[in-house]
């Protein structure tokens, strides 16, 4: 990986995990893994439920999902909450969101930050979805580091 100028710095293990985890498999089975990510995204929590227009749209998406990130604390070292609203009949858009959820949730900001924008290719899927879903993946990677930066610059 260090012939890639945007992953000079590791995966964190979380995430790492889940990249290895999708390429220990053949493509069917990285589809079914999506799904089981789908599956297991966390509810959005009420105090989110009853004010969605909290949560930012990632229009990118085929589907409707929406997103909003947490920053405990105001520097780099603060710790990163993410929450997603998506619906249970959109589960490729699901399914990123539990990957990201999965990867990212609980890391500090210094490596939320980090990630690298091209993890979303090293996931391995590039044969079994769309380039426009991965493009919205990648999308709501981009809003997730923007919000934390605009969160730790506050």
């Amino acid at each position: 990986m260090s012939d890639q100028p945007n992953t000079a710095r590791p995966l964190p293990a979380a995430l790492a995990q889940v990249v290895e985890d999708f390429n220990d498999l053949g493509i069917p089975d990285r589809l079914q893994l999506l799904l089981e990510f789908s599956d297991g995204l966390p509810p959005l929590p009420q105090r989110y439920v009853d004010h969605p227009e909290l949560l930012e749209p990632v229009p990118e998406c085929q589907s409707p999902i929406f997103l909003l990130v947490e920053v405990d604390g105001d520097d780099e070292d603060a710790v990163v909450h993410l929450f997603f609203s998506a619906p249970p009949e959109a589960p490729t858009t699901r399914g990123f969101a539990g990957i990201l959820h999965e990867g990212l949730d609980g890391l500090s900001a210094a490596d939320v930050l980090a990630v690298p924008m091209d993890v979303t290719e090293q996931l391995g899927l590039g044969d079994a979805v769309s380039m426009l879903r991965l493009r919205g993946m990648a999308a709501m990677l981009a809003r997730i580091k923007r919000q934390v930066q605009e969160k730790v610059a506050a």
